[in-house]
Parts: structure tokens; C-alpha cells; sequence
């Protein structure tokens, strides 16, 4: 697959669809048995406490690949991203409800750079605090 995105028909300024994600306790433990990571702060609302969080919180990294599928889902084709790093600045806190936590991402072309790559500017918000800094990802278009 190649991205479906033609580089010579984006613009700097370009807006990317935005989307809403999802998180529940359930996610977590989904998430925790995928990628082996099982740190108590993700599942145990006792001990996140004890540590001095407000909650259990999600993974830092499962955070960061929601956010990047607003890239990937635009792009049309995950292989497109060829660079892609965050700053995590809050955590995505997880209540124990039916509801859990939402993130909501958008993203903005920033730059055009060369060989058909553009940089994408990522805001990712949950709970209406910056959940992710620095999120940016350079994708290759058509």
C-alpha cells in the first residue's frame, strides 16, 4: 500500500479529519495483555492512588498510537509514516465507569518537506487538558 494522499495536492495548513478515542478499564486491560506491559498504575485504582495519581491512568504508549491513527487513517496507508515522536504532558486519567476516558485528537500539515514527506502537527486532548506535547509525525504522500 502507499498513502493515497497526493503531496502536490496538500497544502501547509491542511486540516486532518479529527477523532474522538475511546478508553475504559477494559481497554486497558486489553492494551496491558498486548503489549505485556502490566504496571499497576494502568489497572489497580488503589495503588495509582498510592503513587500519587488521580486514578488509574492509560498507557503512555497506547495513548500515542491512538493519536497517530488520525495520521495513518488521513495517509490511507500506516507504512506512510516514516518518523513519529510525542512528549507526554498529562496522563489520560481512566475512571472506573461505563463511560472511562476520551481522547480526542486533530492534526494540521505544518511543513512540506522534501522526497514527498510532509510533517504533521498533532493535538491530543483528553478531559480538556494536552495530553500529548510535541506530537508530530512525518508522513511520505503519493
Amino acid at each position: 500500500m502507499t498513502a493515497k494522499i497526493a503531496y502536490d495536492d496538500i497544502e501547509v495548513g491542511t486540516e486532518l479529519p479529527a477523532q474522538t478515542f475511546s478508553v475504559t478499564r477494559a481497554t486497558l486491560v486489553q492494551y496491558a495483555g498486548a503489549s505485556g506491559d502490566f504496571n499497576p498504575i494502568h489497572w489497580n485504582e488503589k495503588f495509582a492512588r498510592e503513587v500519587g495519581l488521580p486514578d488509574v491512568i492509560a498507557h503512555g504508549m497506547f495513548t500515542m498510537a491512538e493519536a497517530v491513527r488520525v495520521v495513518t487513517d488521513w495517509a490511507g496507508d500506516p507504512g506512510a509514516v516514516v518518523e513519529y515522536g510525542v512528549r507526554f504532558t498529562k496522563p489520560v486519567v481512566v475512571p472506573n465507569d461505563d463511560q472511562g476516558a476520551v481522547i480526542e485528537v486533530s492534526g494540521k500539515v505544518a511543513v512540506k518537506l522534501d522526497d514527498n514527506t510532509v510533517r504533521v502537527d498533532l493535538t491530543a486532548t483528553s478531559a480538556g487538558q494536552k495530553v500529548l506535547g510535541m506530537s508530530r509525525a512525518v508522513v511520505r504522500l503519493a
